[in-house]
């Protein structure tokens, strides 16, 4: 199960990283967006490491407070979470 979860966030953080680097390039072009709620919907549900990456990587929304803010404890959340999976003593790998 421990894995599934693993894969899971990793997919979802790459495919948040790549989103955000559409999303950016879109902006640049003047073209149709990424909605902002979907951007966090993808960073709520397993992406929050890539959103957040993608985000500094692209320069794409670090002027906005709540995305900067938002992503960030999504990153710290995503990370304490890999790592309580990833302990020997974690409930969830029985």
């Amino acid at each position: 199960m421990t894995e599934i979860i693993l894969i899971f966030i990793l997919v979802m953080s790459i495919f948040a990283f790549f989103v955000m680097g559409y999303d950016k390039s879109q902006a640049k072009k003047h073209k149709q967006r990424i909605s902002e709620n979907t951007l966090w919907t993808l960073a709520i549900f397993g992406g929050g490491i890539g959103a957040y990456i993608g985000m500094q990587f692209f320069r794409h929304k670090t002027k906005h407070t709540n995305f900067r803010v938002g992503f960030l404890m999504l990153l710290i959340l995503y990370v304490f979470l890999i790592f309580w999976l990833l302990q020997k003593d974690s409930p969830i790998l029985t």
